[in-house]
């Protein structure tokens, strides 16, 4: 029996680019009926983020997956009109515009309770509601770097990186996620009607990067320490790297229990590192860090990549490949776990082409939930649910369309 738990709750989504989409991705993908507003015509921007062929982009398709769409511009009447309407028939409003537009368009949270008073508004911005600057705009790599992620992503030598996603707006999102469904568990066991603060959930881009800076903070208040970039290191934990092998191919190996390391040490054939008074600790092994790395990809520099990750597995030792996305949709475990899905879809050619995408995560059961839609065309659902739900003829639809 596939099991969706919040089959029955329904989202109306308003949001554009990847934060608040990603929240209603993780919410459509356990069950509840979402419903993605997007501008006629031109539709989320991220339909044309990263597109190669076709008229909408595998981000979209990945990040608005189990959703329906339907076309409303929010700047004319009808369209605030509609959507107030539709907010009678929702359980959640997601949005991620700067602070005050809702308002600016008669849709405040004021307005939305008086029209639903049960409604969860979960709101994203990229420095909350409140504070000195929750008017600033600012997009998820601004929100990086000032929520301390930035400043350690990349070689000591060189200016900051970025990792290769955005980052900053998927972590906000999956807590826009759980804060919405600690709204709803909160409202579903409360005996009487949750007051309108306590159902408004309010992410910061900012914050929610701060907040898995593990101990960045306490560790400068409490010993004056500001951490430093350490490239493909963890500082303070050693060994754990990426170390060459013979083959071009890079391994990555964790190598930082204390137990563990002493059967790293013998497997490279270092038993002299093993016994070694000053490695007996992970402080006295990140002091000596690079001549623990240098003494490892000596050893890896030998293998290539399958016979290094072999001996180090026989061994018990933590270490990996370094996964490109053709090695992902090869992998058999992810294929075990139902984490590699294919849909057809449109991708400019004569005919759609079946297309992996990745699994809904964390698993319930023994494998992924099946994805039940890739992200929809542009006002694929418009007609189904403005009759559906408002009762709306084909002819008041038409007329809205017309614009």
């Amino acid at each position: 029996m596939e099991i969706r738990p919040l089959a029955g709750v329904r989202v109306l989504e308003l949001g554009n680019y990847i934060a608040a989409p990603t929240a209603g991705r993780i919410l459509g993908d356990f069950g509840a009926e979402v419903i993605k507003v997007e501008r006629p015509k031109t539709g989320d921007e991220l339909r044309n983020w990263r597109l190669y062929g076709g008229d909408t982009s595998m981000l979209y398709r990945t990040v608005n997956r189990n959703k329906k769409s339907i076309t409303l511009d929010l700047r004319t009447d009808a369209g605030r009109a509609i959507v107030l309407d539709l907010i009678r028939h929702c359980d959640v409003l997601l949005e991620n515009f700067r602070p005050g537009m809702l308002e600016k368009w008669g849709l405040g949270p004021g307005v939305l309770d008086e029209a639903n008073p049960d409604l969860v508004i979960t709101r994203i911005s990229a420095y909350g509601q409140t504070g000195p600057l929750s008017q600033r705009p600012g997009f998820a790599a601004v929100a990086e770097a000032i929520g301390g992620l930035r400043e350690l992503v990349g070689d000591p030598d060189r200016p900051p990186v970025r990792v290769g996603v955005s980052i900053g707006d998927s972590i906000a999102g999956i807590y826009a996620a759980f804060g919405t469904v600690l709204a709803l568990f909160q409202r579903k066991g409360a005996e009487e009607r949750i007051p309108l603060p306590q159902r408004i959930i309010d992410v910061a881009l900012n914050e929610s990067i701060l907040s898995v800076m593990e101990s960045l903070v306490p560790d400068y208040e409490a010993y004056g320490i500001n951490r430093q970039r350490v490239g493909g290191r963890m500082e303070g934990i050693a060994p754990s790297n990426a170390y060459p092998c013979a083959d071009g191919t890079s391994i990555i190996i964790g190598g930082n229990g204390d137990a563990i390391f002493r059967r790293y040490m013998q497997v490279i054939e270092r038993p002299d590192l093993a016994e070694d008074p000053e490695l007996q600790d992970n402080a006295g092994r990140w002091r000596h860090r690079d001549r623990l790395d240098a003494a490892i990809g000596e050893w890896s520099v030998r293998h290539t990549r399958d016979e290094a990750l072999a001996i180090l597995e026989r061994a018990g030792i933590p270490c990996g490949p370094i996964y490109t996305a053709a090695d992902i949709v090869a992998d058999e475990q992810y294929r075990a776990r139902n984490m590699i899905q294919h849909f057809p879809v449109d991708v400019g050619a004569a005919e759609p082409k079946q297309v992996a995408f990745t699994g809904i995560v964390p698993v319930i059961g023994e494998r992924s939930l099946p994805i039940r839609t890739v992200g929809p065309d542009l006002g694929e659902h418009t007609r189904e649910v403005l009759s559906e739900l408002l009762g709306m003829s084909d002819a008041d639809i038409d007329g809205l369309e017309a614009g």
